[in-house]
């Protein structure tokens, strides 16, 4: 339990956005609230969990997120700052390629799964096997508001009032700001990720149940069309020590290019460290970055992803 919490929101879980869902608290603005949060799987995907348990997902219950919270005098046109203050990881997590979903979806068409398991305390970097261990950065994947638009709407994708970012930056310390659309904001938070690379390319991360704590703040009638956000520091300094590896994609497509590179990278890490090209796939996804690094020299545009040494080391 959270003392420095003024509330604490455990078993209040919905299955997408709607301003119709009735709010589990109200609370005044500058609040610190206890969020419990599922997994992305809603706890479908366990530590005994197998390969076989990736095709039977109810995709009813992906990506929950606990809430929704009314800000007291929220409204339209204003923004709400939400500063992430503290994560309470379970050191349980899963990274899966699931049929039809990633960045190369049409490359890796069957199901894989990586169980983790990792020390909530020290976050000391997580074992993928006995040549590899993946630094650890928690963080929320889906944060955000409600919609104006009337009706449910998927979690799956981001909108301008935040929603399934999956930014592996809004760790502890940062705040993000949201654009609000309906009276009290409706704010949820869930998806939590032990582990991300930019770009989450396989379509997992490390996913893993924790619990998060926040302050809840109001900026009245303030400008904002998309979210932004705020760090407190350097963010890839977990990452950092060694260097990194860089595959590139070239051409008129971003799309392509991130394929590209990513695929590029795929390849390297088999034949530098004998992986499977689906171990290979995860790793990308929980550690690696892709980043636009020209999109001015038309017609051709240069998508680079970059792996860390550390992992390997």
């Amino acid at each position: 339990m959270c003392k420095a919490c003024d509330y604490t929101i455990h078993g209040h879980h919905h299955y997408g956005w709607d301003h119709s869902i009735p709010p589990a608290q109200t609370v005044a603005p500058g609040s610190r609230v206890h969020f419990q949060c599922l997994d992305s799987s809603a706890g479908q995907l366990t530590r005994e969990s197998t390969v076989a348990d990736v095709a039977t997902l109810d995709f009813g219950k992906i990506n929950p997120v606990t809430g929704p919270v009314y800000i007291d005098g929220a409204e339209p046109g204003d923004v709400l700052k939400i500063t992430l203050e503290q994560f309470h990881p379970s050191g349980f997590g899963w990274t899966a390629n699931i049929p039809g979903f990633g960045l190369l979806a049409d490359q890796f068409k069957d199901p894989h799964l990586k169980v983790w398991d990792y020390d909530p305390d020290t976050l000391a970097p997580s074992l993928f096997s006995d040549i590899a261990r993946v630094p650890l950065k928690p963080f929320a994947g889906t944060i955000g508001l409600a919609p104006a638009e009337s009706g449910l709407h998927s979690v799956v994708p981001p909108r301008r009032m935040g929603g399934n970012l999956d930014i592996r930056d809004l760790s502890v310390g940062s705040v993000l700001y949201l654009p609000v659309e309906v009276a009290g904001g409706l704010f949820s938070v869930g998806d939590t990720h032990a582990a991300q690379g930019d770009g989450e390319v396989c379509g997992t991360a490390i996913e893993s149940p924790m619990d998060v704590e926040l302050t809840l703040d109001l900026i009245k009638q303030e400008k904002l069309d998309f979210p932004r956000f705020s760090t407190p520091g350097p963010v890839t300094r977990h990452l950092d020590a060694k260097g990194y590896e860089v595959t590139t994609g070239i051409g008129s497509d971003l799309m392509e290019g991130a394929k590209n590179a990513v695929s590029g990278m795929i390849d390297l890490l088999g034949k530098q460290h004998g992986l499977s090209a689906e171990d290979a796939y995860l790793l990308c996804s929980v550690a690696g970055d892709l980043r636009i690094s020209e999109i001015v020299d038309m017609p051709n545009w240069v998508v680079s992803f970059y792996f860390p040494r550390v992992v390997f080391e």
